[in-house]
């Protein structure tokens, strides 16, 4: 049997800190975690796990990791809440599973694969799916334990701002935040896995692309893999994650031109984001239009990199075994 590579991205947003305001010590740790939160997935698959498991457990890290806009670190809803999205694809049978606008399980990615794997369903939202995520024993946890004062001074500033009347500074870091992983495993399966809190401030109720099987979201082994982060409203008008499969299983193109021109056309329309994509061949795709994207990438040459902005990519000695 053919073994492949093992080949894993993540993202942490697209909505990064502005180069202008970010310290030399909040950078590196930013890469610190990015490096962690890669690992954790990475270590599974070259133990062999497949690429579900892996991409599991590397947001699964991210969103124990207040840095990021999921899990611990969620932000705010208008009302003062918290209301998380998320999704699981794997490539094999695109088997999937998403949940919406629910705050209590301790990983909502978890929740996700829940669904997938024990509800007979694929996408469960609000109380419906707290109760689900209760009966099945995921971990569960206080609202309290999300939010951090970092993310409750930047609901306090956007209510301000929208109270002012004041224009919108375009900060991403307030609009953009989710993570996600995709995976290339052992044997050539494929998956993603995505997580996020939304836009801080959000109208209560709004549902991104995160959860949306076809848009921020998908995983199928002939094509793709992919995890997105942005505007959400724009990755789902133009189904982002199967607009980038069709163009690579209908019009023959290689991931790193579908991927790359599916972000560009959605910038040109005004969705800001980006995306972290994986292929069959173990091609590693991280396509954005926005001012940054937290990302880190393990590819076919074994050295995990890590990157904030356009050209600050970090990188260590090869991990290959």
């Amino acid at each position: 049997m053919t073994r492949f590579t093992p080949v894993i991205a993540l993202h942490g947003g697209a909505g990064t800190i502005l180069p202008s305001k970010i310290t030399a010590e909040k950078e590196a740790a930013l890469h610190a975690a990015l490096h962690a939160c890669l690992q954790a997935g990475l270590t599974l698959l070259r133990q062999g796990a497949p690429a579900l498991d892996a991409v599991t457990a590397s947001v699964m890290a991210l969103e124990d990791d207040p840095l990021f806009n999921a899990g611990r670190g969620a932000v705010f809803t208008s009302d003062g809440t918290h209301e998380m999205d998320a999704a699981v694809m794997e490539g094999t049978t695109r088997a999937c599973g998403a949940i919406a606008g629910i705050c209590g399980p301790r990983h909502p990615v978890l929740a996700a694969r829940a669904v997938m794997e024990q509800s007979g369903h694929v996408l469960l939202a609000g109380e419906g799916a707290a109760r689900f995520c209760a009966s099945v024993g995921l971990e569960m946890m206080p609202p309290d334990w999300f939010g951090t004062p970092v993310r409750r001074e930047a609901l306090e500033a956007e209510l301000e701002r929208r109270r002012l009347n004041l224009p919108d500074d375009g900060d991403p870091a307030r609009k953009h935040g989710t993570v996600g992983a995709v995976a290339c495993d052992v044997h050539g399966h494929l998956a993603a896995a995505t997580s996020t809190g939304g836009m801080t401030a959000k109208r209560p109720g709004r549902v991104g692309d995160s959860p949306v099987i076809g848009a921020g979201t998908w995983a199928d082994d002939e094509t793709l893999a992919m995890s997105a982060t942005g505007h959400g409203e724009f990755f789902i008008r133009w189904a982002a994650g199967h607009e980038i499969d069709a163009r690579m299983r209908w019009a023959g193109q290689d991931l790193a031109r579908a991927a790359g021109d599916v972000v560009t056309e959605l910038g040109a329309r005004g969705g800001s984001g980006g995306l972290v994509a994986v292929d069959r061949h173990g091609n590693v795709a991280l396509p954005f239009n926005s001012p940054g994207m937290y990302r880190a990438w393990c590819d076919k040459s074994g050295e995990i990199r890590t990157a904030i902005f356009r050209a600050d990519v970090h990188g260590s000695d090869s991990l290959l075994e």
